[in-house]
């Protein structure tokens, strides 16, 4: 007798048709049987050793977020209610160029440093790994959801070249070639790039595109975080799709927004970019979070230049006054690399958290409040707590449009990316609320999307896109990674103000068709593996 049935469900199966009433049933980890309308029509209804009711419940595939910064939490905390109880059953990690394979003794340490403020220190982690592969076997001890891994280009560049602002040599760029081929033949599904963080940023197009090429040979995709979300931005998105046009590769374009004053209003020129790609057979997607704040790094908003040599050299500088001038200079005058080419508006940028508790007492106030406060002009605040906490604070930065997030939304391409930061005291919202937010404020309340429109972008398109032929849809024979959710109550309980409040209405989650959130509540299930890509043969 199978394990598990799920009587009389709305199904709504992730391929953005029409939902149906069915009784599905699970064994082994897998699909095997959904019986429609079975109550309806009389048959004979499926039996198992458990049944679960799911009158007034909408079972969908599991919820697959394209941008996370999960790579160390994964590790840190076994219940990973963050993005369990938002019906996330796979998240896709490794962004934005800068992750924790492949690695030495030196550019561990450096990455460490370097992403702190995403993902902690990481004192509480046994760094056993160095590959890209070592790291995928530490994910297969046991995680609370399935985890697909991006090569970071910028991780792979501090290996082969360092920390400078040159042109890798061509012997730098074969070693770097070789390290993106063997992390694809080890399981990785694609490449990221930060080409506003260092030292990815460092990279000329032609680097990238002889990356991408290999990227390509393995049936991978680039995931670039662009050079510019602000005063460049159509550009930089201009860039990224003749970039991977010339190497052949598929592209997905990370957190694709159109922030800051100078782009309110123009989403519309960003989609027609990509509807002419698209017509011309170029192979995009994109992801974006249901909000119009961003989150980073406050040293990330620095000009690149000021970041050459790594964050001891980063420090170095801020901590020398004349430098600090010029730093200030470009931030606030000029408009720094690192903040998008657009003057720096310090009462947008909100700190999100520190690493040292000495300094929380900045956490949940912009720049300009504390500096404010302490009587001093808003760049000395921010050099002051770079320096004290080490280039550790995150934060959150008010630049975002509605109408653009909105429009971006409703385009087919289009897939969920939380870009969860989960570090801080106070982090961003869509780390905890993202999938929900979709579903109950985007669809329910607003209706930019239809409930079946938007669970086939949460689901069946990012499985697409990472070419999983058996996850992101409710069919026979497929992973029965599962989220039964009310579609009348679902919603993101995350707010700026209690950013770590789960969401309400999403009552079970199943992995490998086992439990992780069951009644509302997190199991003890570890049911998440690596997800691997298969080369082409």
């Amino acid at each position: 007798m199978e394990e598990l049935v799920i009587r009389d469900a709305e199904v709504v199966d992730g391929s953005g048709a029409d939902s149906y009433r069915a009784d599905v049933v699970v064994d082994g980890g897998r699909i095997v049987g959904i019986v429609k309308e079975a109550a309806a029509a009389g048959c004979q209804r499926p039996k198992a050793r458990r049944e679960l009711d799911a009158e007034g419940l909408v079972l969908a595939p599991g919820f697959v977020d394209m941008h996370a910064h999960s790579d160390l939490a994964l590790l840190r905390d076994p219940d990973h209610s963050a993005k369990a109880a938002q019906g996330v059953t796979l998240e896709v990690i490794g962004q934005d160029g800068l992750s924790y394979a492949p690695v030495d003794d030196r550019t561990l340490g450096e990455v460490r440093r370097a992403i702190a403020g995403w993902n902690g220190p990481g004192d509480d982690i046994d760094f056993d790994w160095r590959s890209v592969g070592e790291y995928l076997d530490r994910l297969d001890r046991g995680i609370a959801v399935n985890a697909a891994y991006l090569i970071p280009q910028g991780t792979v560049r501090a290996l082969a070249v360092g920390w400078e602002d040159r042109e890798a040599t061509p012997d730098e760029l074969d070693r770097m070639r070789r390290l993106v081929a063997e992390g694809m033949e080890q399981g990785a599904v694609g490449m990221s790039s930060g080409l506003t963080y260092t030292p990815g940023m460092y990279a000329r197009d032609a680097e990238l595109t002889e990356l991408c090429r290999v990227v390509a040979s393995y049936g991978g995709y680039y995931c670039p975080h662009h050079r510019s979300y602000g005063a460049g931005a159509l550009q930089a998105y201009e860039e990224m799709v003749a970039l991977t046009r010339e190497a052949g590769c598929s592209l997905h374009l990370a957190h694709a927004t159109m922030n800051f004053g100078v782009n309110k209003g123009r989403a519309p020129e960003l989609l027609a970019l990509l509807d002419e790609a698209l017509a011309a057979g170029s192979d995009i997607s994109l992801d974006t979070y249901p909000y119009t704040p961003g989150c980073t790094t406050l040293a990330a908003v620095l000009p690149s230049w000021a970041s050459e040599g790594g964050p001891e050299e980063t420090l170095r500088r801020l901590a020398d006054p004349g430098t600090a001038e010029r730093v200030r200079h470009h931030l606030e005058v000029t408009g720094s690399d690192g903040c998008h080419g657009v003057p720096v508006e310090w009462d947008t940028i909100e700190i999100s958290g520190v690493g040292d508790p000495a300094l929380a007492d900045f956490v949940g106030r912009t720049v300009q409040e504390s500096a404010d406060r302490r009587g001093e002009v808003p760049w000395e605040t921010a050099r002051g707590l770079l320096l004290a906490d080490r280039l550790a604070p995150t934060i959150l930065q008010h630049v975002g449009h509605e109408e653009n997030v909105r429009e971006i939304m409703r385009h087919r391409v289009h897939t969920g990316g939380s870009d969860g930061i989960l570090q801080g005291a106070k982090p961003h919202p869509r780390a905890y609320g993202t999938f929900p937010h979709y579903l109950g404020h985007y669809v329910r309340e607003l209706g930019v999307l239809s409930l079946e429109e938007c669970v086939a972008h949460l689901t069946s398109r990012p499985a697409a896109r990472l070419r999983l032929p058996d996850r992101g849809l409710v069919r026979e024979g497929y992973k029965a990674d599962l989220v039964l959710f009310d579609p009348a109550t679902v919603a993101a309980g995350s707010t700026f103000a209690q950013p770590r409040t789960l969401p309400t209405g999403i009552p079970h989650v199943l992995v490998d068709g086992r439990f992780v959130i069951e009644d509302g509540r997190r199991t003890d299930v570890l049911a998440g593996r690596a997800v691997r890509r298969t080369p082409p043969a």
